[in-house]
């Protein structure tokens, strides 16, 4: 039975990747100053084609009593700037464009986070009857 029809599903996902693209925006503010860092990002676009991409393993069954499972394996759409240098020690991060995104991200995380809350205090009045 699914109460919400897929919304926290979607919503999780959602959470997912703003946390990547937060772990993502750290590991380039922590590397601001090493020499020849190339900054990452995270794009959605290439997380959902990589998703409907992704490449399924199976088991092969030798016998009739044999669990058959798959596995799919998937990139998580994070990709680096090869060929950007913003300093001259060859380091491409911009510390104000990673700021701005950080904050833009982090706005992003917490209005899915009032969204899910939200629904799950929704089920909650109406396990207590509406009380």
């Amino acid at each position: 039975m699914n109460l919400f029809g897929g919304t926290i599903s979607s919503l999780e996902k959602g959470l997912n990747y703003a946390s990547l693209k937060n772990k993502t925006i750290a590991q380039n503010i922590a590397n601001v100053d090493t020499p020849n860092y190339k900054a990452k990002n995270v794009n959605f676009e290439q997380m959902l084609s990589d998703a409907k991409e992704a490449s399924t393993i199976s088991a092969k069954r030798t016998d009739a009593r044999h669990y058959d499972f798959q596995i799919q394996q998937s990139t998580p759409g994070v990709y680096s700037y090869d060929n950007f240098n913003y300093r001259s020690n060859g380091n491409g991060v911009d510390m104000d464009a990673e700021q701005a995104s950080l904050a833009e991200n982090t706005i992003y995380y917490n209005a899915l986070v009032e969204r899910v809350s939200s629904k799950f205090n929704t089920l909650n009045t109406v396990i207590k009857g509406g009380r």
